[in-house]
C-alpha cells in the first residue's frame, strides 16, 4: 500500500479523478515514512460490541503488563539506526517512542501497556492497571450524539504475516465482507488493483518493519460469488505498527470512507450557504423549543445579531395567544414528525406597530442515527402578499357587487322597487344597514325638486334594509320609518352631502351600534334625486377609500334607474290621464240596455316595463232609442297610442251621429287611421295607397275595433268587426258562445271591405265586448284565455256589476302587461205598449190623422203636458213628408227615458234647415222643430229616410217651451 500525505488529500474529492491521482502516487512510490517506537498493542474496534476486545485481553498479563514485555526492540529513528536489544525496563513497562521521525528515542514509563483502540476512529483508552473488566473499553453514544453517527469509520489489524487477523463490525459495513471471510485475507491482494499490488506489498513490508503511515488509498471490493466485479472506493487509512505477544511486528489500521467525509463536507458547505444566505428567516429550534441557531435574515427583522437570539422562545416574538398556538404546533411536530406547510402567523416586529404576517414551514430535524434533535423553522414575510391578496379579493368582491347591481337594479320602472333593489344588493355584502331617501317633490311628480340649494328639502324614506335589526335607524338623529317624510338640518352632514353632491363620512356615536356611515347623494344627469346611507356596525371593517368609490358608483347606478322610473311614471300618468279623459265619464246609460264596464290600465307594479295602451270603449246613444257599442285597441303603447286612440274615438262618435251603418263606420275609420300616419292626412293616405307604401313603420297606426248597433225596439244588433276579438253572447239558460262575426282587416290597413252580421238578442241576454289584455298575457296564450273567459260567464242573471267583478277575479288580470277594457250589456228591450206605430197614406188628411194618433197615444201614456208640442211637431214633419218625400208615410212614437217621434218615407232627399227671411211665408217648419224639441235629425234607411225629434219627459223640474212663444220668436 502506498502512502499519500494527509495534508495533500484534505480537499480531495472522492471521484474517479481523485482515485486516479491516489493510484498514480502509489505507483510512483511517493510517500513518507513515519518511524515510531512501538510496543505490541492489541486493538479493538470500539464499536460497543466488544468484538476483538477479548482477543486483546487474552494477551494481557496478570498485573496489566504484557506477558512478554519488550523494550524498544527494533525501534528506529528517522535515520534507521537500531535501538536497544529489547530488554524491559525496571518496572517491566515497555518503552515507547512518542515522537516518530526523530533521530533519538526516549523511554517513557507508563503504568501499563497503552492500547490505542477507539470508538470507530474516535480512539479510546484501555484499562489502566489491574485486570480489565468486560465492557471497560466500550464507548457509547449519548445525546446530543456523536460525529460517528455521520461518518463511516472502521478498524482492523494485520498480523506479522501481512494477513488480516482482526475485522470489526464497522469494517464489515464499509467493505461488505463478514469477519469470517476477511480474517486471513491479504488486504493487498483483496482490495488493491493488480497493477498496484507490487507497490502495495512493498509498502506493507515497510509498515510491518515498524513504520507508521497515513494516506488515501483507492480500493476495490472483492468480486462477488456470482462473478460480478466488486465496487470501487476511496479510503483514508491510518496505520499504526504494533507487536504481538510473541514480539512479532504487526499493524492496526483505522479506515475512514472518504466519500462519506466529502459528502459531509459538501452538505455542511451547502447547509452554511442555505442557512446564512437564505432570503427567508431560518431558525433551528431545540427540543426545549428554544432557538439554537438563527440566520442573518431573521436577525435583520427582529434586531441584533444571530447569536443574540439563542435561547429565546416564540413568546419573545409573538403575542401571547399566537405564541401559545405556535408552541402547541411545535410540540406536535416534535412528537409526531409531521411537517407543517404554509402556517400563517401574525405578530409585530420591534419598533413598529404594523401588524405583520408570516408563512411558516416546520419540519423535524434528525441526527445521523435518526434521533430527533429539533425543529427547522423557515419563515417568509407575506404581509405584502396578504395585502395584495386582500386588495385583489376586495377588487373582485367589488366587481362582483357591481355586476350584481347591474343585473338586479333597474329591472322595474317603479321608484320604490328600484330603491329596494339597491338595498338588496348592498346588504349584507357591502354594509350592515342601509336606507334610501328620495325627494318628496320627485315622488309627487314635480318637474324639479325644491330646496336643492341647501339640501334641506323634504324627503321620503322609501326603503330600509338591515342585516342586524329590523328597526329603522338614523346616523346621528331620530329614527325615520319607511314611508315617513322628513328633512335633514341645514348643518348636518347629510344635508351637506345633498347640497354639494359629494359623499360624507359620518362616524358612529359613542355607545351606539353603528361604527360609521357613508352618506352618498344619488345623482342622475347632474341632478340630486335623493340620499343613500350605508352603515357598518361595530366590529366590522371600517369604510375605506375603495368602499367610498364603490358606494358612489352603486348610488349613481340606482339614481339613474330611479330617475328613469320617475320620468316613466310621469309619462305614464300623463298618458293615463289623457286616456281616461277620452273614455266615457261615469256609468254609460243606454235605452233598452243595462250597461257595466271596466277599464284597467297597464301597471308598473309588477316590475315589468309597462306603458299606457290604446284600449278604449264607448257607448253612443243613437236616434230611435238605438245604441252603438264600441270597443277598440290601438296597437302600440305610450302617448302616441293614447293620442291615436283619442282621435279614433272622436271619429267614431262623429260617424255614429251620422247614423251610418256599422260597416260604413269602420270603412271611414280605416281611412282616418291611415291618415294618422301620413303627413297629408286622409287624402294623402288615399293617394299613397295607390303606390307602394314606404312610410316609416313607427308612423303606421293600426287598430282593431268592433262596432255594434242595438235597436231596443226590434232587439236586433248589427255587428261589424275590424280585426278584433269576437263578441261573446250569453242567452238565458244557454252556455256562453262567441259570435261568428267576420273579423276583417285591422283599421289602418285598407283595401278590404267590412261585413255586417245581424243577431236577434232575446230579452235578458248578455253581450260582452273586450280587448285582448283580458284574455292574453305572456303566461297564458290567447286560446286558453278565450276559453277561460267564456267559462267565467256562467250566470248571466246576476247583477251586471257582479258579473264584471267575477270575470276579472277569475281571469289573470293582474299581469299588468296590457290595458284591459270590458264592456258588458244586458238586453232590456222596449215593451210593446211603449211603442206606437202607424202607417199613413200619402194624402193631406194624413196630417190630421197623425196629430190624432199622437194625442191619443200620449194621453194613454199620461203625457198630457206634451200633447200640444207633439201635435205641432208631428204636423210639421208629416207635412214635409207629404210635400218633399215619396211613398207612404210611417209615424212611430217611442217612450223610454225620452219621447221620440219618427216620420218615415221613401224619399232619399234629406231635409235641410234654413233661415227664412222676414218676407217668406214658409220655410220655418224645421226651425220650429229645433226650437221646441230637445234634439232632432234625419237618417237614411234602406228604403228612404227617417226624420225624428226628441222631447224630454216632464219630471216637475224641466220647463217645456210654450209653442205659441216659439212661433212668435220666429217672426
Amino acid at each position: 500500500m502506498s502512502e499519500i500525505p494527509a495534508k495533500a488529500t484534505e480537499s480531495e474529492d472522492p471521484s474517479d479523478g481523485a482515485r486516479a491521482k491516489a493510484a498514480g502516487e502509489l505507483a510512483a512510490g511517493v510517500g513518507r515514512d513515519a518511524g515510531r517506537d512501538a510496543g505490541h498493542v492489541d486493538v479493538t474496534d470500539g464499536d460497543g460490541d466488544g468484538e476483538g476486545e477479548g482477543r486483546g485481553r487474552e494477551r494481557r498479563g496478570e498485573n496489566g503488563g504484557r506477558s512478554g514485555n519488550t523494550g524498544t526492540n527494533g525501534n528506529t529513528g528517522t535515520n534507521g539506526n537500531p535501538g536497544a536489544d529489547g530488554n524491559p525496563g525496571a518496572d517491566g513497562n515497555a518503552g515507547i517512542d512518542r515522537n516518530p521521525g526523530r533521530d533519538d528515542h526516549t523511554h517513557r514509563d507508563e503504568p501499563a501497556a497503552r492500547t490505542p483502540f477507539g470508538h470507530d476512529g474516535l480512539g479510546g483508552l484501555g484499562a489502566l492497571g489491574g485486570e480489565a473488566q468486560p465492557g471497560d473499553a466500550m464507548w457509547q453514544s449519548s445525546p446530543p450524539g456523536s460525529i460517528y453517527d455521520y461518518i463511516k469509520a472502521a478498524s482492523f489489524s494485520i498480523g506479522p504475516d501481512g494477513l488480516v487477523d482482526q475485522w470489526s463490525l464497522r469494517a464489515e459495513q464499509i467493505f461488505g465482507i463478514p469477519a469470517g471471510r476477511a480474517v486471513g485475507m491479504d488486504p493487498i491482494d483483496a482490495f488493491i488493483d493488480p497493477d498496484l499490488r507490487e507497490h502495495g506489498q512493498r509498502k506493507m513490508a515497510e509498515i510491518l518493519d515498524g513504520r507508521e503511515w497515513t494516506g488515501v488509498v483507492p480500493f476495490r471490493m472483492p468480486d462477488t460469488d456470482d462473478g460480478r466485479r466488486g465496487e470501487e472506493g476511496l479510503a483514508e487509512v491510518y496505520v499504526m505498527p504494533t507487536r504481538t505477544q510473541e514480539g512479532e511486528k504487526a499493524a492496526v489500521c483505522i479506515v475512514v470512507d472518504v466519500r462519506t467525509l466529502r459528502s459531509i463536507e459538501t452538505d455542511l458547505a451547502a447547509s452554511q450557504a442555505i442557512f446564512g444566505q437564505s432570503p427567508f428567516g431560518f431558525l433551528l429550534i431545540d427540543p426545549d423549543l428554544r432557538v439554537r441557531r438563527a440566520n442573518h435574515r431573521f436577525a435583520s427583522l427582529f434586531g441584533g445579531t444571530p447569536d443574540d437570539h439563542r435561547g429565546k422562545g416564540v413568546h419573545d416574538y409573538l403575542p401571547r395567544s399566537e405564541a401559545e398556538r405556535v408552541s402547541a404546533i411545535l410540540r406536535r411536530v416534535l412528537q409526531t414528525g409531521d411537517s407543517i406547510t404554509d402556517m400563517h402567523v401574525t405578530g409585530f416586529v420591534p419598533d413598529s406597530e404594523e401588524r405583520r404576517h408570516w408563512s411558516i414551514n416546520l419540519y423535524r430535524v434528525h441526527s445521523g442515527s435518526g434521533r430527533p434533535i429539533g425543529i427547522a423553522w423557515l419563515g417568509t414575510d407575506i404581509t405584502a402578499r396578504r395585502e395584495a391578496a386582500r386588495e385583489a379579493a376586495a377588487a373582485r368582491r367589488n366587481l362582483a357587487l357591481l355586476n350584481d347591481a347591474g343585473a338586479r337594479i333597474g329591472n322595474s320602472l317603479d321608484l320604490e322597487t328600484t330603491a329596494r333593489e339597491l338595498l338588496d344588493v348592498v346588504v349584507p355584502g357591502f354594509c350592515d344597514l342601509a336606507t334610501v331617501d328620495l325627494y318628496q317633490g320627485l315622488l309627487v311628480g314635480d318637474e324639479a325638486p325644491h330646496g336643492l340649494a341647501d339640501g334641506s328639502a323634504e324627503l321620503r324614506r322609501v326603503a330600509f334594509a338591515s342585516a342586524v335589526s329590523d328597526a329603522p335607524f338614523a346616523a346621528g338623529g331620530t329614527p325615520v320609518a319607511v314611508g315617513a317624510v322628513h328633512h335633514y338640518p341645514f348643518n348636518s352632514q347629510c344635508a351637506d352631502a345633498l347640497r354639494t353632491a359629494r359623499p360624507q363620512y359620518i362616524p358612529g356615536e359613542e355607545g351606539g351600534a353603528v361604527q360609521s356611515t357613508l352618506a352618498v347623494p344619488m345623482v342622475a344627469h347632474d341632478t340630486v334625486v335623493g340620499l343613500a346611507q350605508f352603515s357598518r356596525t361595530k366590529g366590522s371593517e371600517p369604510f375605506g377609500d375603495r368602499d367610498r368609490d364603490l358606494a358612489v358608483e352603486l348610488a349613481a347606478r340606482a339614481a339613474v334607474c330611479i330617475d328613469n322610473a320617475r320620468l316613466y311614471r310621469r309619462e305614464h300618468e300623463r298618458a293615463l290621464i289623457l286616456q281616461r279623459s277620452l273614455l266615457p265619464p261615469g256609468d254609460p246609460v243606454a235605452s233598452g240596455l243595462d250597461i257595466a264596464c271596466r277599464y284597467l290600465p297597464g301597471s308598473v307594479s309588477t316590475g315589468r316595463p309597462s306603458e299606457v295602451g290604446g284600449d278604449w270603449f264607448d257607448v253612443i246613444e243613437l236616434p230611435g232609442h238605438r245604441t252603438a257599442l264600441v270597443v277598440g285597441d290601438v296597437m302600440g303603447r305610450g302617448l302616441r297610442a293614447a293620442v291615436a286612440m283619442g282621435e279614433l274615438r272622436t271619429a267614431v262618435r262623429t260617424l255614429a251621429l251620422l247614423d251610418l251603418e256599422p260597416a260604413e263606420v269602420l270603412s271611414a275609420l280605416d281611412e282616418i287611421a291611415r291618415g294618422l300616419g301620413t303627413p297629408g292626412g286622409v287624402q294623402q293616405a288615399t293617394r299613397a295607397a295607390r303606390r307602394p307604401r314606404e312610410a316609416d313603420l313607427s308612423e303606421v297606426y293600426l287598430a282593431t275595433c268592433v262596432y255594434a248597433v242595438y235597436d231596443s225596439v226590434t232587439r236586433r244588433c248589427t255587428f261589424a268587426n275590424a280585426g278584433h276579438l269576437p263578441p261573446v253572447l250569453v242567452e238565458p239558460g244557454e252556455a256562453a258562445l262567441m259570435l261568428d262575426v267576420p273579423p276583417g282587416m285591422p283599421l289602418g290597413v285598407g283595401g278590404e271591405p267590412f261585413e255586417e252580421v245581424e243577431v236577434d238578442l232575446p230579452e235578458g241576454a248578455l253581450l260582452a265586448l273586450y280587448t285582448d289584455g283580458l284574455v292574453e298575457s305572456r303566461d297564458h296564450p290567447l286560446d286558453e284565455g278565450l276559453q277561460a273567459f267564456v267559462g267565467a260567464l256562467t250566470d248571466p242573471s246576476r247583477p251586471l256589476e257582479d258579473v264584471c267583478d267575477h270575470v276579472l277575479n277569475t281571469l289573470d288580470t293582474h299581469h299588468g302587461e296590457d290595458d284591459i277594457a270590458l264592456l258588458m250589456a244586458r238586453v232590456q228591450g222596449l215593451p210593446v205598449d211603449s211603442v206606437g206605430d202607424w202607417t199613413l197614406p200619402r194624402e193631406p188628411r194624413s196630417v190630421g190623422r197623425a196629430r190624432e194618433h199622437a194625442r191619443t197615444q200620449l194621453l194613454a201614456w199620461g203625457l198630457e203636458q206634451l200633447v200640444d208640442t207633439t201635435e205641432l211637431l208631428v204636423s210639421e214633419l208629416v207635412t214635409n213628408a207629404l210635400r218633399y218625400g215619396e211613398g207612404e208615410i210611417r209615424l212611430r212614437l217611442l217612450l223610454d227615458r225620452t219621447l221620440v217621434c219618427e216620420v218615415w218615407d221613401a224619399g232619399l232627399v234629406q231635409p235641410r234647415r234654413r233661415r227664412a227671411r222676414d218676407t217668406d211665408e214658409g220655410g220655418r217648419g224645421l226651425q220650429l222643430v229645433g226650437l221646441l224639441s230637445a234634439a232632432w235629425g234625419s237618417r237614411r234607411t234602406p228604403r228612404g229616410k227617417t226624420v225624428w225629434f226628441e222631447l224630454p219627459l216632464p219630471d216637475g223640474e224641466t220647463t217645456l217651451t210654450d209653442p205659441a212663444e216659439a212661433l212668435l220668436s220666429l217672426f
